[in-house]
């Protein structure tokens, strides 16, 4: 069965780093875009970023662009979220999901496959 596990979340304060990596297991996702979300209590998921599945073409909402690089290791089916210049605006739960499909990535219902989230506080 296909599973994506989010790991690297944690406390931060405002202006530091984490980076959250996503390994999938029990297919190969060689062919899928990957693509990260986040969701603060109370308000709907927020595209993050994306990844094509050659690496080629990555993508970002306004809100993180500059500080945050989205990449991938085929070779270890993972998909990598640095982020830096952290602020509290970015405190939520993060989801790593990967797709089939090509375009439209910034949308959920683009996605096939989804990981349960981990959570990044960052304090001010």
């Amino acid at each position: 069965q296909a599973q994506l596990v989010e790991s690297g979340g944690g406390l931060v304060q405002a202006g530091g780093s984490l980076r959250l990596s996503c390994a999938a297991s029990g297919r190969t996702f060689s062919r899928s875009a990957m693509g990260w979300f986040r969701q603060a209590p109370g308000k709907d998921r927020d595209f993050v970023a994306a990844i094509t599945w050659s690496g080629g073409t990555t993508y970002y909402a306004d809100s993180v662009k500059g500080r945050f690089i989205i990449s991938r290791d085929i070779a270890k089916n993972t998909v990598y979220l640095q982020m830096n210049s952290l602020k509290p605006e970015d405190t939520a739960v993060y989801y790593c999901a990967a797709t089939l499909y090509t375009g439209t990535y910034h949308l959920p219902g683009t996605y096939n496959y989804w990981g349960q989230g981990t959570q990044v506080t960052v304090s001010s």
